[in-house]
């Protein structure tokens, strides 16, 4: 109990630093953005502690099979660091926030090309929009991309390494995935990989259809403004991580549906072996 207690309290305080981290570092936040972080932050802090507090979560998937909500985990963190320097370096230029913009200036034009994501973000823009404030804009979408396909490499990397789920310990399927209901109808392993491949198809599709449909919005709605540090440091890593999270959750649950299709593979076998018919 104690264990799982200060585990909880050092993610929590992982997840606190993560919210506050753009309020931290960029000069001039003003009071009203500093009021909605503290409550996001007391919240969000407190559904950490409980989540992990807890002998069995309600919400959060995976929560005792690491290294699944680690890379995340880690994905988002480095996202919103990386592109809170750059926006810092603005009015407070340092070495090092003029060479994460360097790199994210270079990579945001290469992958700016027609019909590619980063292209479709600065389409996104509504007329008129300062060319500072699209290079901004090109230049997180290029990091943030890119900090998205190194996480979601690394985390097929470490599964294969690592024999995720099950080389190193147990895997308790309804711990770990809270809100999947076996007695929902259908056999499990069917409805783990349908659900595996929603995911992926999602996962795929959502850095295009995010920015169109932000630009259809537009016209009922008024656009959002990226000129905002805090809003551009959010977007664009919302824009970003959700795919990634989308597609590692769609690769776990494949596996985890492949475990289970293998674990009855054994029982048959098994069975067989002993002479007694599998009910």
């Amino acid at each position: 109990m104690v264990t799982r207690l200060t585990g909880a309290l050092l993610r929590a305080i992982l997840v606190v630093l993560l919210i506050a981290t753009p309020s931290i570092l960029l000069p001039g936040t003003s009071p009203d953005t500093v009021l909605i972080v503290s409550l996001v932050v007391i919240f969000a802090a407190a559904f950490t502690i409980v989540e992990y507090s807890s002998v069995s979560p309600s919400l959060v998937e995976f929560r005792d099979a690491p290294p699944f909500n680690r890379v995340r985990f880690g994905a988002l963190f480095a996202t919103v660091f990386i592109l809170t320097i750059i926006l810092r370096g603005k009015s407070d230029p340092t070495t090092i926030t003029q060479f994460f913009e360097t790199i994210g200036a270079r990579l945001g034009e290469t992958i700016d090309f027609p019909y590619s994501p980063v292209r479709l973000i600065v389409l996104m823009l509504p007329d008129g929009t300062e060319n500072a404030v699209t290079a901004s804009v090109r230049t997180a979408a290029g990091l943030s991309y890119l900090v998205s396909i190194l996480s979601l490499g690394l985390f097929v990397l470490l599964l294969r390494l690592r024999g995720w789920p099950t080389r190193h310990q147990g895997f308790n399927v309804w711990v770990n995935l809270p809100t999947f209901d076996p007695t929902a109808g259908g056999d499990v392993v069917n409805r783990l990989r349908r659900d595996a491949q929603f995911n992926l198809i999602l996962g795929f599709l959502l850095p295009f259809i995010i920015p169109a449909f932000v630009k259809l919005a537009a016209d009922l709605f008024d656009p959002v403004s990226l000129a905002n540090p805090h809003t551009l440091i959010w977007t664009m890593t919302a824009w970003a991580f959700l795919p990634a999270s989308l597609l590692m959750r769609g690769i776990a649950l494949h596996r985890v549906a492949r475990m289970i299709e293998e674990q009855r593979k054994r029982a048959y076998a098994g069975a067989q072996g002993t002479g007694y018919q599998t009910v």
